[in-house]
């Protein structure tokens, strides 16, 4: 048996959805990259017969939960401050008992605070680099504690906002001040030098790690969302490697409560060859960049399937028909 083999679809029958709304826009500071990736879920459902309508936002879907619009939401929705990887839309869903993608409350709540992430992750024994919580007042202390280089970035942000790579003491004042513009504590930690690498999550299935290689020196917003000359290698690594990483990262997503589908980012230490856990993406981008789409392509899931294959999470266990080949 291949260690990608997938579970019978619980349906073939796009009726069995329903309603749905994908939930996509908002006001975080991802709200760009989520309406890219909701235009692609809903082109992908409504490929497949899926009655699908896009939902910009939190308050427009506590509407339609109201008008008893919808069935079921798929939540492509990123970021926080109305942004859908919080906790605070899946509670809104959960109050109205509506099914929903991916994790719920505890599970995105946990993964869209990266200390919190960590304090779980070390709690039981799996690697993350060390860390400080810091603030304009302490900053240069902590950085000569954990030894620079390091990286400072805003606890609760993802899509590389506000985040600084820092060579020098002379750079921390400047890192501060960008990470602070975004709301909740500010991180810092020890930068590893090597490889970075992702691993999708499916279900209970890792899906093969990426290794990321861009044009520039980092993997920055631009990027991701923007270049078309970086790199991406699947699966980022081999044999024994392969394995561990994958293991880790599902370790790592079940560890932070995390449910249904995600990705785990991961750096790979180029002296040591030694892995760390960065952080846990609950609600992934679905961008013609993006990363999930690309690690199910590798194991023969279209993106039309895979998208399916997220939303029929929502359905009951039993409504199973074949085997998926």
């Amino acid at each position: 048996m291949s260690i990608f083999d997938f579970p019978a679809l619980r349906t073939r029958n796009p009726a069995d959805f329903g309603r749905v709304a994908v939930l996509l826009g908002g006001t975080s500071s991802e709200r760009e990259v989520s309406l890219d990736s909701g235009r692609n879920v809903i082109e992908a459902l409504r490929a497949r017969g899926v009655d699908a309508t896009a939902v910009d936002g939190i308050p427009a879907l506590a509407r339609a939960l109201v008008e008893k619009r919808f069935d079921r939401v798929f939540n492509i929705l990123h970021g926080h401050n109305g942004g859908g990887e919080d906790g605070i839309v899946q509670g809104l869903m959960e109050a109205f008992g509506v099914p929903y993608t991916g994790s719920d409350v505890l599970g995105s709540a946990l993964g869209m605070d990266k200390i919190r992430t960590k304090q779980v992750w070390l709690s039981v024994g799996l690697p993350t680099p060390q860390y400080r919580k810091v603030t304009a007042e302490t900053v240069h202390a902590q950085a000569r504690e954990l030894g620079l280089p390091v990286v400072v970035k805003p606890a609760n942000e993802g899509s590389s906002v506000g985040i600084s790579r820092v060579m020098d003491e002379a750079g921390l004042d400047e890192a501060v001040a960008l990470a602070s513009r975004y709301d909740g504590q500010l991180l810092m930690e020890q930068m590893v030098v090597g490889d970075e690498l992702t691993v999708g999550i499916l279900g209970d299935v890792a899906l093969p790690s990426i290794r990321i290689v861009p044009k520039g020196q980092w993997y920055d917003y631009n990027a991701k969302y923007v270049a078309d000359d970086t790199q991406y290698l699947c699966p980022g690594l081999e044999g024994e490697d392969e394995a561990e990483i994958r293991r880790l990262a599902l370790a790592a997503f079940q560890a932070a409560g995390c449910r249904g589908w995600g990705r785990v980012d991961v750096m790979r230490d180029r002296a040591s060859g030694r892995l760390y856990l960065l952080e846990v993406n609950t609600a992934p981008g679905m961008t013609s960049h993006s990363l999930v789409p690309k690690a199910a392509g590798q194991v023969g899931i279209g993106f039309e399937e895979l998208v399916w294959r997220v939303l029929e999470q929502t359905l009951p266990q039993h409504n199973q028909e074949s085997r998926h080949a």
